[in-house]
């Protein structure tokens, strides 16, 4: 069996969210545990640090796996959706999983897999499980898919549970208030476990609050521990100073530029700072693993330069706080002309999102080549009705060409609205 073999069975075989949205979910644990235990529990074999939330989930992981890399740990770090290729789900020091381990898994494992029936991701989620534990990392990085309490990776017990921030996003699975979005979310929380809560909210504080005293897992709201101000960018990274808690008056230099950073890196410290004892890192390394975050774990799409003249920026927003923290920075940016390709999926609530979007940007509309995404004139339809002008394209590589046509060196190119979008793109 080749590589392009076994991807190939993975996406025809097993249904797949990225492709065909919520019909592909199974939710629930017990196909996730019957592959584990086919695979002998690997999930009890190494040490895990869980990070949900709706949004930032991804970079919160990115940092903590630099960090852990930067203090000498041999660390693993399980992601979703890819972006480019399938392998980068899977890293171990920052590495994709090597192909050869992916044909050796579904070789081996297909009977199991047939047997179990899973979805796509319950699928990678085994096979993240199994990798790690055959590695024997010091310690993995295991971000949620969605959700929390009913999510593929809710089957480890974690040293630390940490939560990101609570906002509506996938509503129609998860509800469609804040406290019971929360309490999906909260369904990582695990008896006796530490959790962090990186943005505290009057809607949803009770919610972890309670949930953490029911379970006596010692609660930290990292906001309220740590604050950070930013203090511009010198050689591109980005100053920031810890106005706040053990660590006020320390200086930070990240790499990764948006200013919605800042809401995530109070988690991130409150996480390592939880875990000193099991896992010692010194501030000179934390320092190292936040300047190096995207060269050190591959991390891309989170506000990322991909051209300078005119400036083009790439960014997987794709739900209203997201978007909403996305153009907060986008803001603190001096241009002429503010171009934005944005493709969205058809499933979400798109007038939220439509809702939001600066009516003085020229847009360019484009789809993603997937049976989730709106198709490019649809949207086009639905932002001109909201007063937004643009051009509809059927790929975002000619709606970046042609916005790269009409820009002046000093315009913002800003492309966002979906994973998907952003993972189409030829230069990223």
């Amino acid at each position: 069996m080749q590589y392009t073999e076994a991807i190939d069975y993975l996406y025809s075989r097993l249904p797949v969210f990225h492709r065909i949205g919520p019909k592909a979910l199974k939710l629930g644990l017990r196909n996730t545990l019957l592959l584990c235990e086919g695979l002998g529990n690997p999930q009890q074999r190494f040490t895990s640090i869980h990070v949900g939330g709706t949004n930032g989930k991804g970079s919160t992981s990115h940092m903590l796996a630099s960090i852990y890399q930067s203090a000498g740990y041999r660390v693993g770090l399980y992601t979703s959706p890819h972006l480019k290729s399938f392998t980068e789900r899977i890293r171990l020091n920052g590495q994709p999983i090597p192909e050869e381990e992916v044909v050796r898994f579904v070789r081996e494992q297909q009977a199991l897999i047939e047997s179990v029936e899973p979805s796509f991701f319950e699928v990678t989620v085994a096979m993240a499980f199994d990798f790690f534990a055959r590695q024997a990392v010091d310690v993995a990085i295991i971000e949620v898919g969605l959700g929390g309490r009913l999510d593929s990776t809710n089957v480890i017990t974690p040293v630390a549970s940490v939560i990101t921030n609570i906002g509506y996003d996938h509503t129609d699975i998860l509800g469609d208030t804040l406290p019971l979005i929360a309490a999906e979310k909260a369904g990582i929380i695990k008896p006796g476990v530490p959790v962090i809560i990186g943005e505290s909210h009057p809607e949803t504080k009770e919610v972890f609050t309670s949930v953490a005293a029911t379970l006596q897992a010692p609660i930290t709201f990292a906001d309220q521990q740590y604050q950070l101000q930013s203090l511009g960018l010198v050689n591109g990274l980005r100053q920031l100073q810890v106005t706040g808690g053990d660590m006020a008056g320390q200086l930070i230099q990240l790499d990764l530029l948006g200013n919605y950073q800042l809401k995530n890196l109070p988690a991130v410290l409150a996480t390592v700072r939880q875990l000193q004892t099991l896992f010692p890192v010194t501030w000179a390394e934390q320092e190292e693993g936040l300047a190096a975050v995207t060269a050190q774990t591959g991390l891309k799409g989170r506000f990322q330069t991909l051209r300078l003249q005119p400036k083009v920026i790439a960014d997987t927003a794709h739900n209203k706080p997201g978007l909403e923290a996305l153009f907060e920075t986008v803001q603190s940016i001096s241009y002429k002309t503010l171009r934005i390709i944005l493709g969205l999926v058809a499933d979400k609530d798109r007038s939220q999102v439509l809702s939001i979007l600066p009516s003085t940007a020229v847009y360019y509309f484009c789809q993603a080549q997937t049976p989730r995404s709106l198709p490019a004139h649809l949207l086009q339809e639905e932002a001109v009705s909201l007063g937004l002008a643009g051009y509809a394209f059927t790929d975002v590589n000619s709606a970046l060409a042609a916005a790269l046509e009409q820009a002046d060196q000093d315009d913002l190119l800003l492309i966002t609205g979906s994973n998907y979008t952003i993972a189409e793109l030829i230069n990223l």
